[in-house]
C-alpha cells in the first residue's frame, strides 16, 4: 500500500522529469501541413537541410499551425472556414485533442501559443453577430475553452504576441463570411481591417486602420520582429488593375509604414500575399505572392531589396539568416544573402503556410 511518504516523493520525483524538447522529434526548423501524392493529409517537421523529420496524418486540409514554445506538441488548423483544430504530440505523433470550434463560429487557419505554453489563442469568426472573437484554450483542462475575447473587428485571420508575451497582435481582415456561402465575401464595400494590439485581458491597446483609399486591403497575415515591429500582409479585394501596397510595418505608438515596391512590381504581385515572415535578426521582411509567382523581401524602413520568382510559392518562415520557401508543387527552398538554394522537392504540395519553431 502506497504511503503518504512515498505518494509525496513519487510526486516531487514526478515533477522534476525533464520535459521533452522539440529535438525529441528530429529538431525541425519548421512545420507545414501537405497533401500528399495519394490525396491524404498531413502536418510534416522539417529540418534546415530539407529532410523530413516526422509525418502526422490530418483528418483534412490543414492551413498553418501552432507550435508550443518548449515542448514537442502542434495545433494544425483546418482551412477557414473550418470548425476543427488538432493537437498533436509530434514525437509520438499521437492527436492529444481535437477542437471544435463552439456553434455559430468557425476557425480562421490560426493561432498562437502563450509565451509559457499554458494556453492557446485562435482566430475566429462570430457569423452570427459577425464579430471577430480570439478563443482561449486551457492546456492544463485538457484542451478545454476557457474564455474568449473580443478581437475588436471584423474576421480575424491571424494572432501573433509580441516579445515579451504581454500584447498580442491581431489581424482583422474586416472581411464578413458566413460558412453557409462558402467563401463567399459578403460586405467588401463597406470593409475596414485593421490592426489591433490587444493586453492578455483583452483591453484595446491601440488599433490601426489604413488610409480611406486603401480600405479594401484586408490585413490578413502577421510576422513578428524580435524588437516588436509587426508586419502585417494584405490581400487587395477590389479592381485587378489597382496596385496597391501589399506589406505594412508598424511598432505600437508609431504610424503605419507601407512599403512600396515600385507600380510594376505591385502589378505583377497580383493584389495577393499569401505569408509574410521577418528574418531571425529582424533587418529584412518577405513576402510571398502566389498569384504572381515571386518572393518580394524588403529592409525594415520599407524599401525594397529583392525580388525572387517562384511560380506558386506560398510557405515563407524564417530560418538560419534568410527564409525558407515551400510551393504547391512540393519545392523546398532557402533564400539567404540574396541567393536562392534548393533543399529538395517532394511528392506533395505544400499548403499556404510554413510555420517556423522558435529560436
Amino acid at each position: 500500500m502506497t504511503t503518504r511518504r512515498g505518494f509525496l516523493a513519487s510526486l516531487l520525483a514526478a515533477s522534476t522529469v525533464p520535459k521533452l524538447g522539440w529535438a525529441a522529434a528530429g529538431d525541425p526548423a519548421f512545420l507545414a501541413a501537405a497533401r500528399d501524392a495519394n490525396g491524404s493529409f498531413a502536418l510534416y517537421g522539417v529540418g534546415a537541410d530539407g529532410a523530413d523529420r516526422f509525418r502526422i496524418p490530418l483528418p483534412d486540409r490543414g492551413h498553418a499551425g501552432a507550435v508550443h514554445p518548449a515542448e514537442p506538441l502542434a495545433v494544425a488548423f483546418a482551412r477557414r472556414p473550418g470548425t476543427f483544430a488538432v493537437v498533436l504530440d509530434c514525437v509520438t505523433g499521437e492527436t492529444l485533442a481535437r477542437l471544435q470550434s463552439p456553434e455559430g463560429r468557425h476557425f480562421m487557419g490560426h493561432g498562437s501559443f502563450s509565451p509559457d505554453g499554458a494556453l492557446l489563442y485562435t482566430a475566429e469568426n462570430d457569423f452570427v453577430t459577425t464579430r471577430g472573437k480570439i478563443g482561449l484554450w486551457s492546456r492544463a483542462d485538457g484542451w478545454r475553452r476557457i474564455g474568449e475575447l473580443e478581437s475588436h473587428g471584423i474576421g480575424p485571420h491571424d494572432v501573433q504576441f509580441l516579445p515579451g508575451g504581454q500584447v498580442m497582435a491581431v489581424a482583422n481582415g474586416g472581411i464578413e463570411t458566413n460558412p453557409a456561402k462558402g467563401r463567399e465575401k459578403l460586405n467588401l464595400p463597406v470593409m475596414r481591417p485593421n490592426l489591433s494590439y490587444l493586453s492578455l485581458e483583452g483591453e484595446l491597446l491601440e488599433q490601426v486602420e489604413l488610409p480611406a483609399d486603401w480600405h479594401r486591403n484586408s490585413i490578413r497575415h502577421l510576422a513578428i520582429g524580435p524588437d516588436g515591429m509587426v508586419a502585417f500582409a494584405m490581400q487587395w479585394e477590389d479592381e485587378p488593375e489597382t496596385a496597391p501596397p501589399l506589406l505594412g510595418l508598424h511598432r505600437m505608438g508609431q504610424e503605419p509604414v507601407l512599403a512600396y515596391a515600385g507600380e510594376a512590381e505591385h502589378r505583377l504581385m497580383k493584389g495577393y500575399v499569401g505569408s509574410v515572415a521577418i528574418s531571425r535578426d529582424g533587418t529584412q521582411v518577405a513576402v510571398s505572392c502566389p498569384r504572381g509567382g515571386r518572393v518580394v523581401v524588403f529592409d525594415t524602413s520599407g524599401a525594397l531589396l529583392q525580388v525572387v520568382p517562384r511560380a506558386d510559392v506560398c510557405g515563407l518562415a524564417p530560418m538560419g539568416a534568410g527564409f525558407v520557401l515551400t510551393d504547391g508543387v512540393g519545392g523546398l527552398l532557402h533564400l539567404e544573402g540574396g541567393q536562392l538554394t534548393p533543399l529538395g522537392a517532394r511528392a506533395r504540395a505544400w499548403d499556404n503556410h510554413a510555420v517556423a519553431l522558435r529560436a
